[in-house]
């Protein structure tokens, strides 16, 4: 295909309009390796300028691309998911590179991100209206689905490229045009998806890229007219930020926000298969996952059965340079959010926790941003483990002993994405989850996210949703058409 597996120390990361532009060697940020903390390259830091000609390519790019039909759209995704499929080492090691998690998860992830592209090809050409059975003879009716327009994407670090894919596959598939704005901690994923597509023949401003001035580039987005629809994934505050900034133009936001998921672990669970997935949750990417598990109930019956377990599978897991063989656990993404996971352990401790695995500060001979995997018993719900969202490798187990006790326990939160159970009890499984007030809820499974599934939360866990054909509503408008006949 041409591209370089290395990176180079000056990479360009401006996208507008088919073209990517020279970086100013005065305006760029650079790119490290959380586990080394070694430069990687650096990028350009763009701001309003840039983001703003992004906007004027897009809205350009806009009646061109919406007036394509489903299926000559859908041939550039199925080309971008073939590309992504056939690349993922690559892209793997550098999502790695840049982010830290594992090479076996990252790779999972690349080929997940293009699952994505592969279903909104399908959903491409499933754009269906409806005909509406008219109460007035001489009228008939019907509503068209439209592409919204220009849409501005926003996304986080922790998933690098699935989130990318996740905005970007329902938008483009249901017409709009996009300008792309990556965090600035993980840039190089969003680069090489974007010459992906390129290479896979989407047209000129279609897909527009702008790296750099978080608050600059938002805030174009925000004001500027052209600009439909704002999807955003991060943290709570920013979105509620867009919430408020959006308003003044009436403009549509759709977001997915912080999640503080619980797991319940009923006395019938399979121990085996439930501190397993207990444990893939918790520290799939470390904890850095918003529907990862922040919190563990356990009943009281199985509990010393079930944290032994827990705490003998989690020695076993290795932490370390993501790229090296046999690791589990990479390094968090910045020192804050590694303070961050020491303060609520910190805090924790002081209030009576007890450390069941882990709990030292990091000791290994790399330098990164590392945080030993830690599991405390004994918690309390004025911990701030079990009222913030840690993003981290803590664990606090907490006991129970009445159904609905616990259930008020995991509703009592203003987050509400996602919600995990373990029980082989085929009424208690309905019965639990129709009471927990969260977005997705999984029994006996902590893996939701499917491109052919919706995903997002409820309260303040965001709005709108992400995946199956629900997902590529959010980019579309529908126009009711009303004709009189004779």
């Amino acid at each position: 295909m041409g591209r370089k597996n290395m990176i180079s120390t000056l990479t360009k990361s401006i996208y507008i309009n088919g073209e990517w532009r020279e970086i100013d060697s005065s305006k760029t940020h650079t790119v490290y390796n959380p586990a080394t903390l070694e430069p990687i390259t650096e990028v350009a830091y763009g701001g309003m300028e840039e983001t703003k000609e992004a906007i004027e390519a897009a809205a350009n790019a806009f009646p061109v691309w919406s007036e394509m039909t489903g299926r000559q759209r859908s041939r550039v995704l199925y080309k971008a998911a073939e590309l992504m499929r056939k690349e993922a080492k690559r892209l793997g090691e550098i999502l790695t590179k840049e982010q830290g998690k594992p090479l076996a998860e990252a790779i999972g992830e690349v080929k997940g991100a293009a699952g994505f592209l592969l279903w909104y090809a399908e959903e491409a050409s499933r754009g269906y209206g409806e005909w509406i059975p008219s109460s007035v003879k001489t009228k008939r009716m019907l509503v068209v689905p439209k592409p919204i327009g220009v849409v501005g994407a926003i996304t986080p670090w922790n998933f690098p490229s699935s989130m990318i894919t996740r905005k970007l596959g329902p938008a483009l598939a249901a017409g709009c045009t996009v300008v792309l704005k990556p965090s600035p901690e993980t840039p190089l994923s969003a680069i090489e998806i974007v010459k992906i597509f390129e290479e896979a023949g989407m047209p000129a401003g279609v897909v527009n890229l702008v790296t750099g001035d978080a608050q600059a580039i938002g805030k174009e987005m925000l004001t500027n007219k052209e600009v439909k629809l704002i999807t955003f994934t991060g943290s709570t505050a920013v979105g509620k930020y867009l919430m408020r900034e959006a308003a003044d133009q009436v403009k549509k936001v759709s977001l997915e926000l912080g999640g503080h998921a619980p797991i319940i672990a009923f006395e019938d669970a399979d121990l085996d298969k439930a501190t397993t997935l207990s444990l893939a949750s918790k520290f799939r990417n470390n904890g850095q996952t918003c529907i990862c598990a922040n919190r563990l109930y356990v009943h009281e019956s199985i509990a010393d059965e079930f944290t032994a377990l827990l705490k003998e599978k989690l020695e076993k897991m290795k932490v370390g340079n993501g790229l090296d063989e046999g690791v589990d656990l990479g390094p968090l993404i910045s020192e804050q959010a590694r303070e961050k996971v020491e303060s609520h352990l910190h805090d924790a401790l002081e209030k009576g926790a007890e450390i069941v695995a882990g709990g030292n500060k990091w000791d290994g001979q790399l330098k990164g941003y590392f945080c030993p995997p830690t599991i405390v018993k004994n918690a309390t719900d004025d911990m701030k483990v079990m009222r913030e969202e840690t993003f981290g490798p803590l664990f606090p187990i907490q006991t129970f002993t009445d159904e609905a006790e616990v259930i008020q326990k995991a509703n009592n939160t203003d987050y509400g994405l996602a919600a995990y159970i373990f029980t082989e009890n085929t009424s208690r499984t309905l019965r639990v989850a129709e009471k927990l007030e969260y977005g997705m809820i999984g029994v006996n499974d902590v893996f939701p996210s499917v491109p052919e599934a919706p995903f997002g939360g409820i309260k303040q866990s965001g709005n709108g949703k992400e995946g199956g054909h629900h997902g590529m509503s959010e980019f579309l408008e529908e126009k009711l058409i009303s004709i009189a006949i004779d």
